[in-house]
């Protein structure tokens, strides 16, 4: 029951000056993350994502979001889904990352009082780790839902196989089950399709993709460069500047021609084509402004692909 678009916060939530805008003081940086999750709740976004290490410096998207929360949310606590995450590096030492028992439920603790809340609505293991046995990880988020300290349970980053063997530990162990998974999916990286989505629809997991949009390259941003205020411009961003080539800066400008038959943005297109499929709930947006929230609520507006789109995009992406 997840909404179709959830709201990423990732970037731009984190330290000042460290969002694409490059906001120099507190007080103007606090009121831009408070108007984007304002207007991302008008918009009927009502699931805002986060993790432990999010940032930079980590942790401070979840304290800036938690300020927000409580300062501004409280009444609408219940209608909304708050997650977060632990599982890449977070202190220093051999506790304060991958997915022992140990990192995992201290994590969530300190997650909950940046947050400044009694629970998360979701809590996932951000991704596997091939030195902890998959019981002990998936006891440690059995012990976080039976605690109370998050109601539903989750993995992201899992290849189809590893799900299998997460969501089979727990039937062996009869522990709660993940009931989410979110992993990296987008009109440039579909490694989802033939690995993982068999998997999640033969288990029953739900599917909420991050970076949909490619770290923005799937937007008109980068249709004659890169500019200086975007992702690949700014030091502490994922995206860099040699990721975007000139084989998928041919693609996106071919996309953004159907986009503009579709009456959408490219941005509007690549989100509703990564839902295009049942098998995925939700697509996980990042955004630097309100408007770029509202633009991408309205994603679906277009109404579904025809026959004939879905073969153009297939035909560009595959460079035939």
């Amino acid at each position: 029951m997840l909404p179709a678009i959830s709201l990423g916060c990732w970037h731009n939530f984190g330290g000042v000056g460290t969002d694409s805008a490059r906001h120099s003081d507190e007080t103007s940086f606090h009121d831009s993350c408070r108007q984007m999750l304002f207007t991302a709740f008008d918009c009927g976004i009502t699931h805002f994502d986060l993790a432990n290490n999010y940032g930079p410096p980590p942790g401070s998207a979840e304290a800036r979001v938690g300020r927000i929360l409580f300062d501004d949310f409280a009444a609408h606590r219940d209608e909304l889904i708050i997650s977060t995450k632990a599982g890449y590096g977070m202190w220093p030492g051999p506790y304060g990352d991958n997915g022992s028992r140990k990192y995992l439920l201290a994590s969530l603790d300190a997650s909950l009082k940046r947050l400044k809340l009694d629970y998360v609505d979701i809590f996932y293991h951000h991704r596997p780790d091939p030195n902890t046995p998959i019981d002990e990880t998936m006891g440690a988020l059995d012990q976080a839902v039976k605690s109370g300290k998050a109601l539903y349970a989750a993995i992201s980053n899992y290849r189809g196989a590893q799900t299998a063997d997460a969501i089979l530990s727990c039937d062996h162990n009869r522990s709660t089950k993940p009931i989410l998974h979110q992993p990296s999916y987008s009109m440039l990286n579909r490694w989802i399709e033939p690995d993982l989505l068999p998997v999640t629809e033969k288990m029953g997991l739900g599917v909420i993709v991050f970076s949909p949009l490619a770290q923005g390259q799937l937007s008109d941003k980068y249709l004659n460069g890169i500019p200086a205020d975007s992702r690949a411009g700014v030091p502490t961003g994922f995206l860099k500047a040699h990721h975007i080539t000139e084989a998928n800066l041919s693609k996106i400008r071919k996309l953004n021609d159907v986009a503009k038959q579709r009456a959408q943005s490219l941005a509007q297109m690549a989100l509703a084509w990564t839902l295009r499929t049942p098998a995925v709930t939700s697509a996980l947006i990042g955004a630097s402004r309100p408007e770029q929230i509202k633009e991408n609520a309205a994603s679906l507006n277009a109404g579904a692909f025809t026959e004939e789109q879905l073969k153009q995009i297939e035909h560009i992406l595959s460079g035939s």
